[in-house]
């Protein structure tokens, strides 16, 4: 009880959440680009534990205990007020779209992925900053600046450098990796839509509730009893996704689409060093030009950004 209390406090939530508001906040590009890069990182963290795990642990499963572990972090740091506030928020009806789109993405991705390779649905997906940068410009009605625009195109031709997708031909598992990468930008999009308008931890409580209706069923006909081993890695994998569930959608609040766009091609980078880590998977050196290349489309953001701060502050 004294672990609640203090979760519940405004002392420590200020300290762990510093950004979560009710009220639509003013862009703070800065923020929202470290949390960006920090989500990704918990991201490519997440699908590592997931590699581990889905090797004896179905999928419908993996998702399900995520969800649950999402969710039960909501209500620690929420309290008992997060039913009420999750059935009025003014969000529910977009969230729950967002939820099926997410779903669908992923079922096309993981589809795409057992028949194509590894480089070539990666290249494929990565069309997804391509394609939400554009999606903001047409539904955000976001202004796109030259620099945004080079550092989208100079970060997809890293990831195409470094995952070298040679011999791709046409297929349909192709328009299903395709498909993935439109309607992850279309969430992305919604998803900034969203996140101005009700605090995180409730957008995050309707998302998770609409996975756990959604893979439950999946998840008991193909249930599998899971180790005590496994088990923890369960619990760590919704650990991993809520912080960086919770890191995304606070940057979505605090930075345009078309800003943040091009640093999810950091998780590509992320990618190969977890991959080196954990696996001793040597990086060829394609890999290292493609990856200075998407360092090199967040630096042009991040100078870019810094260059229109200070002109509108001289």
């Amino acid at each position: 009880m004294r672990l609640l209390s203090l979760c519940h406090s405004p002392a420590f939530r200020s300290i762990l959440f510093p950004f979560a508001s009710v009220h639509p906040v003013k862009n703070q590009v800065s923020y929202g680009i470290l949390l960006t890069i920090f989500a990704y990182a918990m991201f490519t963290a997440h699908d590592a534990t997931i590699k581990l795990l889905v090797v004896t642990i179905p999928v419908w499963q993996i998702l399900f205990f995520r969800s649950v572990t999402i969710l039960a972090g909501c209500f620690i740091f929420e309290g008992p007020s997060l039913v009420s506030k999750t059935i009025r928020s003014p969000i529910i009806k977009p969230m729950i779209v967002r939820s099926i789109l997410l779903l669908v993405a992923w079922i096309s991705y993981y589809s795409a992925a057992s028949y194509l390779q590894l480089a070539e649905v990666t290249t494929l997906y990565y069309a997804a900053p391509v394609v939400g940068t554009i999606l903001a410009t047409i539904i955000l009605h976001e202004r796109v600046t030259w620099p945004r625009w080079t550092a989208v195109g100079l970060g997809f031709c890293g990831v195409v450098i470094a995952s070298n997708p040679i011999g791709l031909t046409i297929s349909w598992p192709v328009y299903l990796a395709l498909q993935a990468a439109v309607i992850w930008a279309s969430a992305m999009v919604l998803l900034r839509k969203t996140a101005l308008h009700e605090k995180s931890l409730i957008q995050m409580a309707i998302s998770n509730v609409m996975f756990i209706l959604m893979t439950v069923i999946m998840m008991v006909l193909h249930w599998k009893t899971p180790t005590m081993h496994e088990m923890i890695l369960l619990c760590l994998t919704g650990l991993i996704a809520g912080v960086g569930q919770f890191a995304l959608f606070e940057g979505m609040r605090q930075a345009p689409v078309s800003v943040l766009a091009p640093f999810e091609y950091t998780s590509l980078v992320w990618a190969f060093i977890l991959g080196y880590a954990i696996w001793g998977d040597i990086p060829k050196t394609n890999v290292f030009v493609g990856a200075i290349l998407i360092l090199s489309a967040g630096g042009i953001i991040i100078l870019s950004e810094r260059w229109k701060r200070s002109r509108a502050a001289a």
